[in-house]
């Protein structure tokens, strides 16, 4: 590292990410014996995550200028983001503070418009990849290079825009909108082609105002081309898992849907009717006026139900008026009746 106030930054960062880590291994201590689950990977993502950014920072790197710069450049601002957010820090934070201000604040950030353009893959892209592009293709890298402050700003940006352009396209914590997959797949294969299109340039050409030597420009940009393509690799793996998943829970919702009966059916016939089936009572008696016949004279029928026996199988009675008989007389001079 360089004398002067840039240790200082770096060490503010390096302390900064080291708390954080802390904090994130405590949460999800206080989440376990809360009694609520949280895998256990997920600490060892963001653990190795921050591991690689301080090692980014602060550590040895071989190489000679621009192979060095490469690395860091590697693990300040591509493979340490995957790491971090992969662990999804802000959903164990959700999931840990309290009800109250302090949630209600972080979840209004959260769902914010600014946030939700800032979270747009394409709009995370340009960020990220342009401002790669804005660095190696002008001479602001011969600008920092020599400028111990300006240079460990530089690496605190590249770790900025790098934790934005992996959060917008892996989408696994709770945000205002989370984009399609394919938006996503969509704005990660271009971004990946804009990267090692980069790559291959600086491989021809250095960054304008500076004399870093041919083999050492080389060597750096063929890290920065492979390496690109590695983590751009483990994007598109955590994705196809995301697909993979979306894709599983949406066929389980349909077999649901299968196979729930259908309700509001009609019922069906005693013929239809499965054994054991009780067929549906009337509240009320119907009557039904049948056909005069000569020995039902004036009568009328009435139609009462089984209980056991199916609409089309009834029992009728037929209930008659009995006749006028003649009148007769007796020996007290009565009429019979």
């Amino acid at each position: 590292m360089t004398a002067g106030p840039a240790p200082a930054v770096v060490a503010a960062a390096v302390l900064a990410i080291g708390l954080a880590c802390a904090a994130y291994l405590g949460a999800a201590a206080v989440l376990r014996r809360r009694g609520d689950a949280w895998p256990w990977h997920r600490d060892c993502l963001f653990a190795a995550g921050c591991a690689v950014v301080v090692h980014g920072l602060w550590g040895p790197v071989p190489g000679g200028p621009f192979t060095a710069h490469s690395v860091r450049h590697l693990l300040i601002g591509m493979g340490g983001p995957v790491l971090l957010v992969a662990a999804r820090p802000l959903t164990l934070t959700l999931r840990t503070l309290p009800p109250g201000g302090v949630r209600r604040g972080l979840l209004r950030i959260a769902h914010s418009a600014p946030a939700g353009w800032l979270l747009f893959p394409p709009v995370a892209a340009v960020v990220d990849i342009g401002g790669l592009w804005a660095l190696y293709r002008t001479e602001l890298l011969a600008a920092v290079h020599h400028r111990p402050v300006l240079g460990a700003l530089l690496d605190l940006h590249m770790l900025a825009a790098g934790l934005l352009f992996t959060f917008a396209v892996l989408s696994l914590d709770p945000v205002r909108r989370r984009w399609s997959l394919a938006s996503r797949a969509a704005t990660l294969l271009l971004a990946g082609a804009a990267h090692a299109v980069l790559a291959k340039s600086l491989y021809a050409t250095g960054p304008p105002g500076t004399s870093f030597g041919t083999s050492d420009l080389r060597l750096g940009a063929q890290v920065m081309y492979y390496g690109g393509d590695a983590v751009e690799v483990a994007l598109a793996v955590v994705l196809a898992v995301q697909w993979y998943a979306a894709v599983g829970r949406a066929r389980v919702r349909t077999e649901r849907g299968v196979r729930r009966p259908r309700t509001g059916r009609p019922a069906r016939t005693g013929e239809e009717r499965a054994p054991g089936d009780r067929p549906e009572e009337p509240l009320r008696a119907s009557r039904t006026q049948p056909p005069r016949t000569g020995n039902t004279p004036g009568g009328y029928a009435v139609t009462f139900p089984h209980r056991h026996e199916s609409p089309t199988q009834t029992q009728t009675q037929t209930q008659t008026q009995p006749p006028k008989r003649p009148s007769e007389p007796n020996g007290d001079g009565d009429r019979w009746r």
